[in-house]
């Protein structure tokens, strides 16, 4: 089956925009209403202030008394409802973002962390992506109220040009004058914009030497490798290969802005030159210019900018979110097969190659295997051999660049990742510490069950972690972490064993894979657990389970039936223990190496 392909180009810009406008109005179809309704009822008593100042004029003037207290009262109406529909209107739009936000970044996190590839942490340009889209996410709901915000200007600019026109149409000119401003304005975000992507590896490299001298991980080797003040000039060094281009591109997008305001104040002035000296229109007409072409100044700077913020952030941010929503379905596109529920023809690769995402070199090449229903396959080979890299395609958590997995027949890739990583368990070398209580550190590895305090318990028997949660306070209910409110530390060791006990939680997974989950271990405490897990396995041959064990020890692995021997990317040899040694080949070599070390 040939995979559908990625999206690697960003999607346009007006749909990604309608996307999000109809992500929120299906998450606050009210709220959003309301908010916008009152963004544009509020700009209107506003925009009428520069007409109750030509009526206060004329009445002045001409000593009409009537004209006098109607500007007058429009007057003190207009500024008071403006405040009072500014004030509603923004309580109710932040209530709006507010609501928004939790929405939005939930849905981020929740495509992020349920893509079904984690080749988008991998390659840069996708990194890059990402890394933007998770700094625009905390500004996603305000492109909301921009947006509301930019409607209310636009209906203020339409009043006051309506105003600047019944005094003489030729003032519509003035709307000709603003338009370098408004080019400049949707122009310079995106220029400014190209440029902090463009460097965004340099950014992220700035982060991370930051992180790396400030927090206490790598604390003890920056202290006694005494490299400090290296690591803040290399922090220096890549924050100028990032802000330089970006500030050469803020330079050249300002100076062309000041270029296209210019413009419109040579347009203002001739505006007001022709009403008073050409037109010789009474001073209520004047003062209405004067008044209306002032506020249609500051309205369009208001505009443009709000136009500026969505061009360089709604859009681009839109666009982002559209591309990683059609990256995760295309992952998803074509899956409508099921994950079976018992193994009977096992799992095959066939003529399977994989290159990492961004290098062309293979990690894996021509791999023909097949794992037979029940049994115990143990993995092989040097660092660099690709044993991780198989366990990695056979989760699901890349693609292969060619060839096939077969599940029973099944091509892997036509199975839901969803519903085909419900059927596996297992843990991982590069385990991750959740800070979390022990209970929900464990627990996790099977979430309906997380709170199953036997459930849990069981399985931290079964990974042999009963001494570790022995030696906290609290036992299971210990938070762990000591950054955290009566957090403990634990040593890798035992952070180790935990997350062999989260693997473990379920209790009949269709494939366990344990990817050297006991690498801190001594090998005599790591044989006795694989003991009992290839014990376990083959207690459950009636479902067809596979077990999946790499380790680089072998006086562990004899055990299984099956052995695969990885070298250079490719398989070298595959057999039992006695087969494998019996042909005295690369095999039997290195399990001699090893088992005369340990005499």
């Amino acid at each position: 089956m040939k995979m559908p392909a990625q999206p690697d180009s960003m999607p346009a810009a007006l749909p990604s925009m309608g996307r999000a406008l109809r992500r929120a109005r299906e998450a606050e179809p009210l709220l959003l209403t309301v908010a916008f309704s009152l963004a544009l009822l509020a700009a209107l008593p506003d925009a009428l202030l520069a007409l109750w100042l030509s009526v206060l004029a004329d009445g002045v003037l001409a000593s009409r008394r009537g004209l006098v207290v109607t500007a007058s009262i429009g007057l003190g109406a207009s500024a008071a409802a403006t405040w009072f529909l500014r004030v509603i209107s923004d309580r109710t739009q932040r209530r709006f973002r507010e609501r928004l936000t939790i929405t939005l970044e939930a849905h981020v996190a929740r495509l992020q962390a349920s893509v079904a590839s984690v080749e988008h942490h991998e390659r840069q340009e996708y990194v890059d992506r990402l890394s933007m889209l998770r700094n625009q996410v905390f500004v996603l709901d305000h492109m909301y109220w921009s947006l509301f915000t930019t409607c209310g200007w636009i209906l203020r600019l339409i009043v006051t040009l309506s105003l600047l026109v019944s005094v003489h149409p030729a003032l519509a000119l003035l709307a000709i004058f603003a338009l370098p401003t408004v080019f400049t304005s949707t122009w310079r975000p995106e220029v400014e914009r190209t440029a902090d992507e463009r460097g965004a590896w340099a950014n992220r490299l700035a982060r991370h030497l930051f992180d790396v001298a400030t927090t206490a991980p790598p604390g003890k080797e920056v202290r006694l490798t005494r490299i400090g003040a290296r690591l803040v000039d290399q922090r220096r060094a890549a924050w100028e290969r990032w802000y330089r281009p970006l500030a050469s591109a803020r330079s050249a997008s300002a100076f062309w802005q000041t270029l296209s305001w210019a413009v419109f104040g040579a347009g203002y002035v001739a505006a007001v030159v022709f009403v008073s000296a050409v037109l010789k229109a009474s001073p209520g007409a004047v003062l209405l210019v004067l008044a209306a072409g002032a506020r249609l100044s500051a309205y369009i700077g208001a505009a443009v900018g709000e136009i500026g913020f969505l061009r360089g952030f709604w859009l681009d941010g839109s666009r982002r979110l559209a591309w990683l929503e059609d990256y995760a379905a295309s992952l998803e596109r074509g899956a409508d097969a099921p994950a079976p529920e018992n193994l009977r023809q096992g799992i095959a690769f066939e003529h399977v190659c994989f290159a990492y995402p961004g290098t062309e070199r293979l990690v894996l090449e021509d791999v023909n295997l097949r794992f037979e229903p029940g049994s115990v396959v143990a993995i092989v080979g040097e660092n660099g051999a690709g044993k991780t890299t198989l366990v990695k395609l056979l989760c699901r958590l890349y693609q292969p660049s060619s060839g096939r997995i077969l599940v029973d027949g099944v091509e892997l890739a036509r199975i839901s990742p969803d519903a085909w990583r419900s059927r596996l368990a297992g843990a991982f070398q590069d385990f991750f510490r959740f800070e979390f209580s022990a209970l929900h550190s464990v627990g996790l590895g099977d979430l309906p069950r997380q709170e199953d305090v036997p459930a849990v318990a069981a399985a931290v028997g079964r990974a042999g972690a009963d001494d570790v949660v022995a030696h906290l306070a609290q036992g299971l209910e210990t938070q762990l972490g000591p950054t955290w409110p009566g957090g403990v530390e634990l040593s890798f060791g035992q952070w180790q064993k935990l997350a062999l006990a989260r693997g473990l939680m379920r209790e009949r997974p269709l494939v366990l894979v344990l990817d050297e989950p006991t690498a801190a271990l001594d090998a005599e405490t790591e044989h006795a657990l694989f003991e009992r897990f290839t014990a376990a396995a083959r207690q459950g041959t009636a479902d067809g389970r596979i077990t999946i064990l790499v380790s680089h020890r072998f006086s562990t692995v004899r055990m299984a039936d099956f052995i695969v021997v990885l070298d250079g990317a490719r398989v070298m040899e595959s057999g039992t223990h006695e087969a494998l040694m019996a042909k005295e080949g690369q095999y039997a070599k290195l399990y001699g190496i090893q088992a005369a070390a340990y005499r």
